[in-house]
């Protein structure tokens, strides 16, 4: 059996940037709070709590002087609120997800009305639609667009970070069909993560060659069931959090497995799926 790793594989750079801010404040104070999950990773999660790091759901459940903000970023009221309790904030939002929310506040400010392609109970989705001070809705499915009465003239178009590029003009496409009217203005801003694009391309090629494609990641990762998804348009595909959820099932009859992860999977877990998967063709 062979087994071919992805050329995109492990930390982005987000992520790792945002887990090292964290087990640093951590180390240098015994203890550190964060806002919700710092990333969708259920063994990195449980990692950094073995370093001091707890878990927070709500800003009223914040006990320390300090809160570190995911890099899945929070709405502009949830930073306000934390300020006016005196409250430190540690900032790990992702570079790409802060763009993301700084073009749909300049897009607000610019009264035009922003429509996000992604899950609308995501955390990095509720972050960047508060940025757009309730102009806008957050969606996957077009045909919610035509349900909206009285659009504005003026419409942007953004996308979660984590989205298929594919899937992104897609919905821009159909949208427009309903949203297009006379003298609309019409704005359409990439806002999909260069990393996630790069790791979607080099997952697809790598899934076009093999016979069973894995894909590590946390099971509430949306880049990772994207990728999931992707590739299994091209073969049959498994998403796993680790090593012990591999079937033996799987790899009956099958020669080549390709391995790709999500961007919060850390290497350790991609090299105890790659031992496991060692031991699977010994027995074969």
């Amino acid at each position: 059996m062979k087994i071919e790793k992805s050329a995109k594989i492990g930390f982005c750079h987000g992520v790792r940037r945002a887990i090292e801010s964290l087990e640093k404040v951590a180390r240098e104070r015994g203890e550190i709070e964060s806002l919700g999950e710092v990333v969708h990773n259920e063994l990195v999660m449980r990692r950094l709590t073995q370093k001091g790091v707890m878990v927070t759901r709500s800003v009223d459940d914040i006990r320390g002087k300090s809160v570190v903000l995911s890099a899945h970023g929070a709405t502009p009221e949830v930073m306000d609120e934390i300020k006016s309790r005196k409250i430190e904030i540690i900032d790990t939002t992702c570079p790409f997800v802060q763009r993301a929310q700084s073009a749909a506040r300049k897009l607000a400010e610019a009264d035009y009305f922003v429509i996000i392609f992604g899950d609308p109970d995501h955390a990095e989705v509720k972050g960047i639609l508060g940025w757009a001070y309730g102009k806008g809705i957050a969606t996957t499915d077009d045909t919610k667009i035509a349900s909206l009465t009285d659009l504005p003239r003026r419409i942007g178009f953004l996308s979660q970070t984590t989205q298929i590029p594919s899937r992104y003009l897609q919905f821009i496409k159909k949208s427009l069909d309903k949203v297009y009217t006379r003298d609309s203005e019409i704005q359409i801003i990439d806002t999909i993560c260069h990393d996630i694009r790069d790791r979607q391309i080099a997952a697809l090629e790598v899934a076009k060659r093999v016979d069973l494609m894995l894909v590590i990641g946390g099971k509430n990762s949306a880049n990772t069931r994207h990728l999931a998804e992707l590739c299994g348009t091209a073969v049959e595909t498994h998403q796993v959090i680790s090593a012990d959820d591999l079937d033996l099932s799987w790899f009956i009859g099958k020669d080549r497995i390709g391995i790709t992860t999500g961007s919060s999977t850390a290497d350790e877990t991609v090299d105890e799926v790659i031992k496991r998967l060692e031991k699977i063709a010994k027995s074969k």
